[in-house]
């Protein structure tokens, strides 16, 4: 094990346990739309979606604000015991709140998201619960920089998920079975990084005057970024996604455009994916670094992202232009060939975002979540307001996509920017309390 660790770095890592957990998901919607009828297939592409919504689109801001609470909290030399007691309280309201909500709407969204089947309405229940652990797991793992483990989660959640739907496929498709094992997986995840957190990073022993901080400020101020990263990511996931759906809406006569333009808008946001385990592995190192006034660290980090940003993203925003509609055509089925400028300006759009996922862990590093709610907010304003403009759908959806990615990318560099030269942090995660 330990020369695989020093074969693969955390990033090769990370980012192999993220390809098998995509490969898992295509391969979920794959197998569901290959053998079950296809109203049976339909309610497992809904489930699909709620449990990424719940997922990413929730108990991600779990992860980040665990992790930058243990992060700050190593950063002065302080235990990590009240960190790991309040995150495992918020995590519980969290979970306890979505649960409600759920049994609340439970008999519309089964009836009309689900196919009247309460198995899958089950499965949604038991992938809250399930991801309320492994982004916990992950937000503890990542504080501790501890990236093997992390990817861990990764890789077994994806092959939790993926080889008991194969057996189900083979053994006799059953729609509530694939819901329950895909759902489970999650589950298998958490457990796999709990080895990872076995081994002490600090010793549990104040020092007079270092690393002390009142119960109530501690859980008060994760319990305030939270809830603000809660609606941040929630908005990132609207400003994400809401494009094609919209056009396919204002499309009704002329489905297979619709269609392509879906097929155009996945593909142009693999490197998005691809790169979503930065935030993870960021977040972290730049805490630290702004916990101790390290400015000069934290621009350095960034500033090295974001020139992996380029690398990555104005290839592909190049390919995208070029043959973007070609392999929309071939990869998703496309029946119509979209014009080059549109996919490939969907791809510019994708570079925004990107640069986002690297700004919004330096706000988060510093105490700016409002900076972070207030960029999605006003991003999500900004997609809706143009979305539904008259006129050619794809021509607002391309406009709308580009001015909210914009609009995101800059209320957030200007907070980054205020903050790294103020130096300080807004809420600081530890206050010392004299001994």
């Amino acid at each position: 094990m330990a020369r695989l660790k020093n074969l693969f770095g955390p990033a090769v890592l990370m980012a192999a346990g993220l390809g098998v957990v995509g490969v898992a998901g295509y391969g979920f919607i794959g197998l569901t739309g290959h053998t079950l009828p296809a109203a049976d297939a339909a309610a497992l592409a809904s489930l699909y979606l709620l449990v990424n919504i719940i997922g990413p689109g929730l108990f991600v801001a779990l992860e980040q604000e665990t992790s930058r609470a243990t992060s700050a909290r190593l950063a002065v030399g302080g235990e990590l015991r009240p960190v790991v007691r309040h995150a495992l309280l918020h995590g519980l309201i969290m979970l306890v709140a979505v649960l409600a909500l759920l049994g609340a709407i439970s008999p519309v969204l089964t009836a009309r998201a689900l196919g009247g089947q309460w198995g899958l309405f089950a499965a949604v229940v038991l992938s809250v619960v399930t991801s309320a652990g492994v982004y916990l797991v992950r937000g503890l793992l990542g504080g501790r920089q501890r990236f093997h483990g992390y990817a861990a989660t990764l890789g077994v959640e994806g092959v939790a998920r993926l080889l008991p739907c194969a057996v189900i496929a083979v053994s006799g498709p059953d729609g509530v079975l694939y819901a329950l094992a895909f759902a489970a997986g999650s589950g298998f995840g958490a457990l796999a990084g709990l080895p990872g957190l076995r081994a002490r990073t600090v010793v549990d022993v104040h020092l007079p005057g270092e690393g002390g901080e009142p119960e109530a400020s501690t859980f008060g101020s994760m319990g305030r970024g939270l809830l603000l990263l809660v609606v941040g990511t929630l908005l990132m996931q609207l400003v994400a996604n809401l494009a094609p759906i919209v056009v396919t809406s204002r499309l009704v006569s002329d489905p297979t455009t619709a269609q392509a333009f879906a097929s155009a808008f996945v593909l142009v946001r693999v490197p998005l994916f691809l790169f979503a385990p930065v935030q993870a592995m960021l977040l972290p190192g730049i805490t630290r670094a702004a916990t101790t006034g390290d400015t000069a660290t934290v621009w350095a980090r960034l500033r090295l992202v974001l020139l992996a940003v380029a690398g990555i993203g104005v290839p592909a925003a190049v390919l995208s232009f070029t043959v973007g509609p070609l392999a929309a055509r071939v990869f998703f089925g496309a029946e119509v060939d979209l014009a080059g400028a549109v996919v490939g300006l969907l791809g510019v759009g994708t570079i925004a975002l990107m640069v986002a996922q690297v700004l919004q862990p330096g706000l988060v590093a510093f105490g700016r979540h409002r900076y972070v709610t207030a960029a999605w907010v006003l991003g999500a304003v900004v997609l809706v307001g143009l979305l539904f403009l008259p006129g050619d759908p794809l021509r607002a959806a391309i406009a709308a996509q580009l001015a909210a990615s914009v609009a995101v990318v800059v209320v957030m560099a200007v907070g980054l920017f205020r903050a790294i030269r103020g130096g300080t942090l807004a809420t600081p995660p530890a206050v010392p309390v004299g001994g």
